[in-house]
């Protein structure tokens, strides 16, 4: 991209996560690599189930027990992360990634003021006096549009309205101005005009403090507005992974188009909204090849024999093998 290596905040480099059990191991993530830079937005997309937020908390160290890294790598401004131990990765959270997720009832405390969670919180990353860290938590409210902030910030979190809420969640992530923020479904519970100003806040804070955001979503039209590049997963693999606009308008594998297909055009009316035919095979059931060959209307005989790897297309790289040749 003609960007200087010391601008890369995160590297994900072959990852794969697995889940042992009785009746054998699951591959819940597979040869996952990507990258996101300062002040870049990377939205990763798919169907429920395609490993969006196993993604995000792999990264994070946060996998639930026995689920694991079993290979790959994981590099934060060219630290490797993925073999720190619990004790290290304390540190790095809330430090140096920042998370937000989609209901921020259950990532806010009802028996304490927002005050007071945010500044246990930059207390425990930053250098600073209780007084100090108080007058951070204020300055972070308003930052992140919080109306009165000096008042606000000894209400609970009952006292605000949802949108008002994943500002203070927004707020609580940047608290100690990490490189890199995991947005979990950040907008998926709002009405759409708090989505819009929800989107407008993260890319602002983007821009101006060169942070990373890793924005995990299945609503394209978020993508849309919001991101500057896009991964497109399916089944614990990457299928896409482009600039936002050839992503969207050019899209170069066959379960890309079909999402954008389904979304309605304002502009026409239809009797039927399309849909991908058929549903995202269980993890512990995925066809041998491509794994989007049961559902696609264009897999030929290789599509069963073989699975794609991420083949340079434009200006990003498709899995699909009617990208290589044409020939499926």
């Amino acid at each position: 991209m003609g960007e200087s290596a010391d601008q890369l905040i995160l590297e994900v480099r072959n990852l794969k996560v697995e889940f042992p059990g009785r009746h054998g191991t699951v591959t819940a993530l597979s040869d996952i690599s990507l990258d996101i830079r300062a002040g870049e937005i990377l939205g990763v997309v798919g169907e429920s189930g395609a490993g969006k937020s196993m993604a995000g908390l792999a990264i994070q160290g946060l996998l639930e027990r026995p689920g694991h890294i079993s290979g790959g790598e994981i590099w934060l401004e060219q630290r490797r992360i993925d073999t720190l131990d619990d004790y290290e990765m304390e540190k790095i959270r809330g430090r140096k990634i920042g998370a937000i997720f989609q209901d921020p009832l259950t990532s806010l405390n009802p028996l304490f003021t927002v005050g007071a969670q945010l500044t246990e919180t930059i207390r425990q990353h930053l250098d600073m006096n209780k007084a100090q860290a108080k007058a951070r938590a204020i300055e972070l409210l308003g930052e992140v549009g919080i109306p009165s902030p000096s008042e606000r910030v000894d209400h609970y979190p009952h006292q605000f309205s949802g949108g008002m809420r994943q500002r203070v969640v927004i707020a609580l992530a940047i608290a100690a101005s990490p490189r890199l923020i995991i947005a979990d479904e950040p907008t998926t519970a709002l009405d759409v005009s708090i989505q819009a100003q929800i989107i407008s806040l993260l890319r602002r804070l983007c821009k101006e403090k060169q942070t990373a955001i890793m924005l995990v979503t299945h609503d394209m039209g978020v993508i849309a507005e919001a991101a500057d590049r896009v991964a497109v997963m399916y089944a614990g693999r990457l299928i896409e992974v482009g600039p936002v606009e050839q992503v969207l308008h050019a899209s170069k594998h066959p379960y890309t188009r079909g999402l954008m297909a389904s979304i309605p055009a304002l502009a026409a009316r239809v009797e039927r909204l399309n849909q991908i035919d058929g549903s995202m095979p269980r993890l512990d059931a995925i066809p041998d090849g491509c794994a989007f060959n049961t559902r696609c209307k264009s897999a030929g005989p290789r599509c069963v024999r073989e699975q794609p790897e991420l083949i340079p297309v434009g200006a990003g790289a498709s899995a699909c093998w009617l990208n290589a040749g044409g020939v499926a």
